[in-house]
């Protein structure tokens, strides 16, 4: 038996709309021959009857009216219930026709029947949804002041469709301790009207009157279309308010309608970049990466899991992914494994500086691009620990390039920093050095580039995670400088700048994106203490700590003797070293005036000799201005 007919509220809604059939049926009559039914009519509405309701419990059955719960009967349940209504009437004048030839049957009889059907039948479904609904309200009501609270009171930023989804949501869920007192919206032709009951109560700029004046608890921001420009607008204007927001996810997400407030997330730093998101020239990229051997060191950090994941939707013919971490190399291939469903990749488990492994590595694989993202980026941890910058940044980059050479690798993507300009710090240097190094192979045959940006939302180095752990721990939140400004981006714009390079890349290039304008960290923090409901300097304190080791108060995209060259994709620029490096244009010259410095770096690396270390990255890249720190050795 299917588990439909085992459910007893079945039988209780085929009795239920049996009568109403019958209702319907005697009232058509009724209305029909203006209440006055003789002998003749009331015998042949008794022959109809016989027939009629079966037949309208096997339409209703057969358009799934007895499949859903009446409790959650929606507009789409509406049309289905008219559909089968107007079917049945059809169906009877059909039966009718065929069996009398609507000999001694009034017509008009079966036309009203079909309405009264729909009203009756959508009458009861609305009114047991009505009933749920006032159930739970009044279960939310005594819930609330059975522990002395009352409902949450918050405005909707956008009278659109996201703001009826979420408006209907807070008014069907019992379980959500919400009460909407008003939207707020833009468009001056919904200003002023209402929506449900709920009014448009002015534009965006009145919003902090608004929750003044009707004592606003939350706003939530139901623009998911907006671009940065205009969420960086709406979330500036709720600052000013003093009361936490929210806003609701992109329309990809909801574009199935099923969207829900328990998927309202706080405003995320994605969407005040202040710049629409990069967009990637898939016909380039899959000119070089379908079909092609790909390896990815440093695959299980921020950047290089999602090279991995944004590689493998190219479907190139392999991918080796190389990481020194077990389990983070572990995590990365059971999500192309089981997630991805991309199988053709194997998992090294090592470390890229072993010249030994990256030889046999490639000789066995083979590839034929390499995305080099292994590198240590904690600035703090290097300045303490500067040698492992050159063991594991310098020396580990010099292994994959000089390997890449020599196996005939078409193409090499750096993963650089904007740490690497004008660098006051080891990590920095090191990077930069990289970049040198990288300049220093430019020949006819491998193509070398590298990619620069800022810091990386969400990424293992970011502040983000590391404020939202002293949020939730109460406090404080620890800044270093009230001015400290940075450039962010997201973790798949980087990714994608670093695959876009590839294609652009003919050789030696450093590719930077356009990154906007930078952001002060401390408003950054500000910001996430009102996303938590908190209000900064009050329930969460701010302390200014200074900055850290090798830290600098703002950084930059280009160095000195650099100038920006406009490339084929409107966001991507490309530096031009117009004077070379030290003086030295041909790459030739550059590698022999390198060769000697770098083997002193090696050796002072290899002594754990911190400031030996400083003093040769200095001599590689004389704007690279050291900071006297403690070292652990």
């Amino acid at each position: 038996m299917p588990p439909q007919l085992k459910n007893p509220k079945l039988y209780l809604m085929l009795v239920s709309d049996a009568l109403l059939f019958a209702l319907a049926l005697w009232g058509a009559y009724l209305l029909r021959f203006e209440l006055a039914l003789g002998k003749e009519t009331v015998t042949q509405l008794g022959t109809v009857l016989i027939w009629l309701v079966p037949m309208k419990l096997a339409v209703f059955f057969t358009f799934g009216l007895y499949r859903g719960m009446w409790r959650y009967t929606s507009v789409r349940d509406f049309w289905h219930l008219a559909q089968a209504s107007f079917f049945s009437m059809f169906l009877s004048m059909a039966v009718i026709l065929f069996l009398y030839r609507f000999e001694g049957f009034s017509r008009a009889v079966f036309l009203l029947d079909g309405v009264l059907t729909f009203l009756f039948t959508g009458a009861l479904r609305m009114g047991i949804r009505s009933f749920f609904s006032l159930k739970y309200q009044t279960r939310s009501d005594r819930a609330f002041t059975a522990v002395g609270k009352k409902r949450k009171r918050v405005l909707i930023v956008g009278a659109g469709n996201a703001g009826e989804k979420i408006l209907r949501e807070i008014s069907d869920n019992y379980q959500l301790f919400y009460k909407v007192a008003g939207f707020v919206d833009d468009d001056p032709q919904k200003q002023g009207r209402s929506m449900h009951g709920i009014s448009v109560l002015g534009p965006v700029e009145a919003l902090p009157d608004i929750v003044k004046n009707r004592d606003i608890e939350e706003v939530l921001i139901a623009v998911p279309s907006a671009t940065g420009d205009q969420m960086r607008r709406i979330v500036d204007i709720c600052k000013k308010c003093d009361v936490s927001y929210k806003t609701l996810p992109s329309i990809g997400e909801i574009i199935d309608g099923r969207t829900s407030v328990k998927v309202l997330r706080d405003v995320s730093y994605q969407d005040l970049l202040g710049r629409p998101p990069v967009h990637l020239d898939e016909t380039g990229i899959r000119g070089y990466v379908d079909g092609h051997s790909v390896l990815i060191t440093g695959c299980g950090g921020s950047i290089g899991s999602e090279l991995c994941r944004q590689v493998a939707r190219f479907q190139p013919r392999s991918l080796a992914i190389m990481d020194a971490s077990e389990a983070n190399l572990f995590q990365i291939q059971m999500e192309l494994q089981h997630e991805l469903y991309y199988r053709k990749h194997q998992a090294i488990l090592g470390q890229v500086q072993d010249r030994s492994l990256m030889q046999d590595i490639f000789r066995k694989y083979r590839p034929q691009v390499v995305f080099h993202a292994a590198a240590y980026k904690h600035v703090p941890m290097l300045e303490k620990n500067p040698w492992e910058a050159v063991f594991n940044n310098i020396e580990g980059s010099r292994v994959a390039m000089d390997v890449s050479l020599e196996n005939g690798v078409e193409r090499f993507v750096l993963v650089s920093t904007d740490k690497a300009v004008r660098p006051t710090n080891v990590m920095g240097a090191s990077k930069r050095i990289t970049e040198i190094m990288l300049q220093a192979l430019q020949n006819d045959g491998t193509r070398f580039m590298a990619v620069r940006f800022g810091n990386v939302i969400g990424s293992s180095g970011s502040v983000m995670p590391l404020f939202r752990r002293q949020i939730e721990l109460g406090g404080p939140v620890t800044v270093t400088h009230p001015e400290v400004t940075r450039y962010f981006m997201t973790i798949p714009e980087a990714a994608q700048l670093i695959i876009q390079a590839g294609a652009m890349g003919r050789g030696g290039e450093i590719f930077v994106l356009e990154m906007g304008t930078p952001v002060r960290i401390a408003d950054m923090a500000k910001d996430l203490i009102r996303l938590s409901g908190k209000i900064p300097d009050k329930d969460i304190r701010i302390v200014f700590t200074g900055l850290r080791e090798g830290e600098k108060l703002h950084e930059e995209l280009i160095t000195g003797g650099e100038s920006i060259v406009q490339t084929g994709h409107e966001k991507i620029m490309m530096l031009n070293s117009d004077g070379g490096i030290n003086g030295l244009k041909d790459p030739a010259a550059l590698q022999s005036w390198m060769k000697p410095l770098l083997e002193r770096l090696s050796e002072a690396a290899k002594r754990h000799d911190a400031r030996g270390v400083k003093t040769a990255m200095q001599e590689i890249v004389p704007e690279y201005a050291p900071q006297e720190t403690e070292y652990v050795l």
